[in-house]
């Protein structure tokens, strides 16, 4: 009873935006008192978040003031991996170890055996990429292929629409048919969720497509529980019935499409039962869901990432996204599709990250979704890797190379965070980062359509610094002179945008500032295609592509099948499909250590359908282990017809230290890469599963 009547005494409350990889992109409020977080809560003024935010965040002081938050640099002083003991140093020394080392292996290796590793630990535009990414240039460092999440589907979408472009999701409460596509939007995408149902509530249908049958699904008016990787598959199926029953907006694809003969021809290849066996589902189901497609105004397809991470998960992204213009359903605001608004923002790419510095030629590229395969095999061999809003011995596909990549005792490691993550535990050189509510950052949003500031709550706790201010002191330590690396944040939050462009008339880095947070200018009905303008090469909606072509890859949207599923060779072996979406409580492997949210995801488990659970003699509970040839995890048996038959389904990323036997589920997953895009195929993958007591014969 005590604490309100404090914090009201001595509290104050700073504006903030959430900086995890979710489309929702939420405002907050947070209030601080004594230097400490007190309370989050969600904006009221801020529409798409409405004074609504996860449980996640709304318990983020537990993780801001949590008692293992690094706090000052450290050197390891044993063995690499679990266990790890590290001495604290200061800033000085671990810079120095650092930049003496960096030097050396240039003069030794060339820059290009340096490595940087990041994600989206911290997606604000500061602290994702600007003066991290200047140094990595300024030094030729090897450049780092960010594919771990949406690069496939990203470039799907793109060689369909143009860019990553959709529906304004505030409109999304006028439609009267919601497709939820791949998205189970109450665990990712809450605030979407949110006005879906508002669009229930007005008369709207809501219809899941989801191998599993998630919360989301629960809450629809369908389910259509399609196999793995059969995505496009599906898509082809309606194009079909719709061409066939002429259920298409004849005046839009003649005026803003490209190829539609071409499209109507391929189709026919995918009639209703053709496509029903190919996804393990009923031809009526096929036949019902076009009709009602097509008939229906408005229509929304919420797609999301989980399609893309599999053999062709670009095509599958771009064949779905090809669906709207056949039906016309563009000309509605609250129709077409949505993957990512994050096209609609004019972010100063250049400007923050400098890639004019990079010494000519470009270095060479290395895959982050192939991390453990070149940290073992790349030539010539990578010599030091940076590590930074990620953790890659957890999310990484295949981790078992991984490690013994990061295992490597001539592999020097510096690792920057808030916690000793699995990465953490290989690191020479581990550094204490910020979190969001100590640092400013400016965040644009790929579920929304507002630019937001973050402002600095509290100040760093301990010695942590952020990305920035560590990347200052790096480049003054390795002598780069270059006027840019002296930038402020706040200099560095003017040059993110172009603050010229139509779509910021009105707005300025001061009104920003002062507000928090600006709808982009762009009409309150947007509808972005109502009138054609994509913009891609034709300025129409391609569903022939010549910069696929011109890549050698299919024009036409088709359906490539998943390397590993019921029928390939390897399904003997291992016989089922296996899923890994987010758990509820974890976004990535951040949470993922709060003892809370440990507490409520209880152990990692796996969701097996009764009849394969049968088969293989397992009971609800039962430890099981869940193996390939690739490895093996262990994991705690539900029973439950969520999954369908043939497919399992293990919520994710558990740490790996936190896990019953030191691994998590990316043991068994693929380095194999998508169609295009050179995506990670999470998804894509095949696995048997055992009562933990059997072995694996030999």
């Amino acid at each position: 009873m005590a604490q309100p009547a404090a914090e009201d005494a001595v509290s104050h409350t700073i504006r903030g935006a959430c900086p995890h990889d979710c489309p929702d992109t939420c405002a907050l409020e947070v209030t601080v008192g004594e230097g400490r977080v007190l309370k989050v809560a969600g904006a009221t003024d801020h529409p798409p978040t409405a004074g609504v935010l996860c449980t996640k965040v709304a318990y983020y002081p537990e993780r801001i003031h949590h008692p293992q938050r690094l706090l000052y640099p450290l050197r390891r002083v044993g063995a690499k991996g679990p266990g790890a003991r590290f001495e604290r140093i200061g800033w000085d020394e671990a810079l120095k170890t650092i930049a003496d080392r960096f030097r050396s292996i240039v003069a030794s290796h060339g820059p290009e055996a340096i490595v940087p590793y990041s994600y989206a630990g911290n997606s604000g535009l500061l602290g994702y990429g600007s003066l991290d990414r200047r140094f990595f240039h300024r030094l030729g460092a090897a450049q780092l292929d960010r594919t771990i999440c949406a690069s496939a589907g990203a470039m799907g979408y793109r060689a369909t629409i143009g860019a990553s472009i959709g529906f304004d999701a505030e409109n999304v409460v006028d439609s009267r048919l919601i497709l939820l596509w791949g998205s189970n939007s109450v665990v990712s995408n809450l605030h979407f969720w949110r006005l879906a149902q508002e669009a229930r509530r007005r008369g709207a249908c809501l219809i899941a497509i989801d191998p599993c049958r998630t919360i989301t699904a629960d809450r629809c008016d369908q389910h259509i529980a399609l196999l793995p990787g059969t995505d496009s598959a599906l898509a082809l199926g309606l194009m079909h019935v719709l061409i066939r029953d002429d259920l298409l907006d004849h005046e839009y694809i003649a005026r803003h499409t490209l190829g539609f003969a071409a499209l109507a021809e391929r189709v026919r290849a995918y009639p209703p039962a053709h496509v029903a066996a190919i996804c393990g589902i009923d031809e009526r189901i096929v036949e019902e869901l076009a009709h009602a497609y097509g008939s229906t105004r408005p229509t929304a397809i919420r797609t999301n990432y989980g399609i893309n991470r599999t053999a062709g998960g670009g095509m599958a992204l771009r064949t779905i996204a090809c669906l709207p213009a056949l039906t016309g359903a563009w000309r509605d605001p609250a129709g077409g599709v949505l993957l990512s608004t994050s096209g609609n923002y004019p972010v100063n790419t250049a400007a923050l990250e400098r890639p004019d510095l990079m010494p000519q030629p470009t270095p060479r590229v290395i895959n982050m979704s192939t991390i453990g395969h070149d940290l073992l095999h790349a030539r010539p061999p990578i010599q030091a890797i940076f590590v930074y809003n990620s953790n890659p011995l957890a999310v990484a596909p295949q981790s078992g190379e991984v490690v013994r990549g990061f295992s490597r005792s001539d592999l020097f490691t510096v690792v920057h965070d808030l916690f000793q993550t699995d990465t953490a535990d290989y690191a020479d050189i581990l550094l204490p980062a910020t979190s969001h509510m100590e640092q400013l950052d400016i965040h644009k949003s790929y579920g929304h359509l507002y630019i937001q500031v973050n402002q600095p709550a509290i100040a760093p706790l301990g010695e942590a610094l952020p990305n920035t201010e560590l990347f200052r002191r790096l480049a003054s330590r390795m002598g780069f002179t270059e006027p840019c690396f002296a930038d402020s944040d706040e200099e560095l939050c003017r040059q993110a945008f172009d603050w010229n462009d139509p779509r910021l008339a009105g707005l300025s880095w001061e009104k920003l500032a002062h507000d928090g947070h600006a709808r982009l200018n762009l009409p309150q009905r947007y509808a972005p295609f109502a009138d054609g303008g994509f913009p891609t090469p034709s300025g129409k909606c391609e569903f022939y592509s010549q910069m696929l072509a011109d890549q050698g890859l299919d024009p036409l949207p088709a359906f490539i099948a998943p390397r590993e599923w019921r029928h390939s060779p390897l399904a003997e072996e291992f016989p089922l499909a296996l899923l890994t979406p987010p758990a509820r409580n974890f976004l990535n492997t951040s949470f993922a250590n709060s003892q809370r949210f440990l507490e409520q995801e209880k152990s990692p488990a796996i969701l097996i359908n009764p009849g394969d659970a049968a088969q293989r003699a397992i009971a609800h509970g039962d430890p099981v282990r869940i193996f390939n040839h690739r490895g093996e995890f262990a994991a705690r048996a539900v029973v439950s017809d969520r999954a369908r038959a043939g497919v399992v389904v293990a919520t994710s990323i558990w740490w790996r230290k936190l896990s019953p036997d030191g691994r998590n589920c990316n043991e068994v997953t693929s380095q194999a890469l998508t169609d295009m895009g050179g995506g990670a195929t999470f998804y894509d993958c095949l696995v048997e599963v055992a009562a933990s007591c059997q072995r694996k014969a030999s």
